[in-house]
C-alpha cells in the first residue's frame, strides 16, 4: 500500500512574517495610543487635582493667579468646528456629486485636482490668507451686513471685528471640504452603474436618480466623510490660532474672539513657566483627545447601525 506523504502547511515563511509584521504593526499603533493617554493624564493629575472636575465647567483662566477653567475653549472648539462642518459638509457633498455625476470627465479630472490641492495648502498659509484678506473682507463687508438683516439674532450681533468665530469657521469649512469632498467622490464611484441605470430606466430624473440610487445607497459613506473632517476641524491649531482672536471667553455671538483647545495649547505652551500651568495645558490636551476618541467612536457605532440595517433591508 503506498503510503501518501503529509503535504508541507500551507503557510509558507514569507506569509508567516508578513502577518507578524502586519500584526506588530497594528500593536504599535494601540501601543502608542495608549502611550499619548497616559502622557496626558499623567501630566493632568496636578490641574485635575488642584481643580476637580470644576477644570471643565468654569469659565475663569488667568495664568497669572493660576487660575485655570477650561469652559471657554472647550465652548470655542465644539461651536467653530460644528459650524464649519454645516458649511462645508452640504458644499463638500455637493462638489463631490457634480465631479461624480455631472461633469465631463476632463472637467472631473482639472477640478478633481484643485479640490485635492486645497488639502496640500499648509495651515499657515490659510492663516495668513485668513488675517490679510478674508479677516477685513468680513469686518468691511460680511459682519455689516449680517449685523444689519440678521442682528435680532443673537449669533449675528455685537462689533464687527473681522476675527473671530465666524472667520475662523470659514477657514476651517475651507480646509475640511477636500478630506470631505474627496471620499464623498470615491463612496460615490463605488455606487454601482447598474443602480443608476436602473433608476432612470424606472423613468427618474437625473436628480432623482443621484437623489435615490447614488445619495440614499451612500449614506454611510457620507456620513463617515462628514466626522473625519469633523475630526480635523477639531485638532486643527495654526490657521485658527491666527484668526480667532484668542480671546478665553464664552459668547453667542459669531462675531467674538474665542478660542480653542488647540489654539490655547499652540499660544500659551512655549509661554507657561509655572507646572501648575503646564499641567492645564495638558488637561486641555487630554480633553481634545477624548472628545476626539468619542466622536469617532460614535461615529463607527452609528456606521455600523446604518451598515447592519442596510444589509437587513
Amino acid at each position: 500500500m503506498t503510503t501518501i506523504a503529509k503535504r508541507p502547511k500551507d503557510v509558507h515563511l514569507g506569509d508567516r512574517v508578513f502577518a507578524l509584521s502586519l500584526k506588530s504593526i497594528a500593536a504599535f499603533v494601540g501601543i502608542m495610543l495608549i502611550a499619548i493617554g497616559f502622557f496626558l493624564a499623567k501630566a493632568s493629575i496636578p490641574a485635575l487635582n488642584n481643580s476637580g472636575f470644576a477644570f471643565f465647567v468654569t469659565s475663569v483662566w488667568d495664568p497669572v493667579q493660576n487660575v485655570y477653567g477650561a469652559l471657554p475653549v472647550i465652548f470655542g472648539t465644539i461651536v467653530s468646528s460644528l459650524t464649519a462642518l454645516m458649511i462645508a459638509g452640504p458644499m463638500s457633498v455637493g462638489v463631490a456629486l457634480f465631479l461624480t455625476e455631472l461633469a465631463p470627465a476632463w472637467i472631473a479630472s482639472v477640478f478633481g485636482f484643485l479640490v485635492q490641492m486645497l488639502a496640500a495648502i499648509p495651515s499657515v498659509v490659510y492663516g495668513l490668507w485668513g488675517i490679510f484678506v478674508l479677516a477685513p473682507w468680513m469686518r468691511e463687508t460680511v459682519q455689516p451686513t449680517l449685523s444689519s438683516s440678521l442682528g435680532f439674532l443673537p449669533l449675528f450681533q455685537g462689533p464687527p471685528y473681522g476675527v473671530g468665530m465666524l472667520t475662523a469657521s470659514l477657514i476651517l469649512a475651507i480646509m475640511i471640504t477636500p478630506t470631505i469632498a474627496s471620499i464623498c467622490q470615491e463612496v460615490f464611484k463605488a455606487v454601482p452603474t447598474a443602480q443608476r441605470e436602473s433608476a432612470l430606466a424606472l423613468g427618474s430624473t437625473r436628480w432623482e436618480m443621484m437623489k435615490l440610487a447614488v445619495l440614499k445607497t451612500s449614506k454611510p459613506g457620507i456620513f463617515g466623510a462628514i466626522i473625519l473632517g469633523l475630526g480635523r476641524a477639531f485638532g486643527e491649531t495654526m490657521a485658527v490660532t491666527m484668526v480667532i482672536g484668542n480671546r478665553s471667553e464664552i459668547s453667542f455671538s459669531l462675531f467674538a474672539p474665542g478660542q480653542t483647545m488647540a489654539s490655547v495649547i499652540a499660544n500659551e505652551y512655549a509661554e507657561a513657566t509655572h507646572d501648575l500651568h503646564l499641567s492645564a495645558l495638558a488637561a486641555v490636551g487630554l480633553a481634545l483627545f477624548i472628545v476626539t476618541i468619542i466622536i469617532n467612536g460614535t461615529a463607527r457605532v452609528l456606521i455600523s447601525r446604518i451598515t447592519f440595517k442596510r444589509q437587513q433591508a
